[in-house]
């Protein structure tokens, strides 16, 4: 146990997300996502667990730590349901309260097509699988920057 750091955050997720650099992304998923898989073609190169937690929590407990870049639009975004792109299901709407919560303000994230998503992960740094058994909690969270301090 460390002080300051949320205790939901494991060494090897920790250790993730502090070697990512400015535009590299983590992407949070569920527990039906293709996690293994994908996660052996990331940087990373094996799958990181957040096995308790659901995407909401798990994406809490990251923001914690990690700054989402305010340089571009796809700063984040969210798996969307398939024929339904426009439709927010309670999970992600979840997420999306974290999202503003930690950014201090409401940042709508964009959705991106499943397949579309898949590919995302792909090029990864990581892929983070939650405990999240409500079909799409699959959100991408692209690191921004911490600037020096005054």
């Amino acid at each position: 146990m460390l002080k300051g750091i949320d205790h939901r955050l494991n060494a090897d997720v920790l250790g993730a997300l502090r070697a990512m650099g400015h535009g590299d992304y983590v992407v949070v998923v569920d527990t039906n996502f293709p996690a293994d898989s994908v996660a052996r073609g990331t940087t990373a190169g094996r799958l990181l667990r957040m096995e308790n937690l659901t995407a909401a929590q798990a994406v809490q407990a990251i923001l914690t730590v990690l700054p989402l870049d305010t340089f571009v639009p796809d700063f984040a975004g969210r798996m969307q349901v398939v024929g339904e792109p426009e439709t927010v299901p309670d999970v992600q709407a979840e997420v999306q309260a974290e999202v503003d919560r930690a950014e201090g303000q409401p940042r709508p994230l964009p959705g991106i097509e499943r397949f579309a998503f898949y590919d995302l992960a792909k090029g990864a740094y990581a892929v983070i699988q939650t405990g999240e058994r409500r079909f799409y909690g699959c959100i991408m969270l692209r690191k921004g920057v911490i600037g020096p301090e005054a």
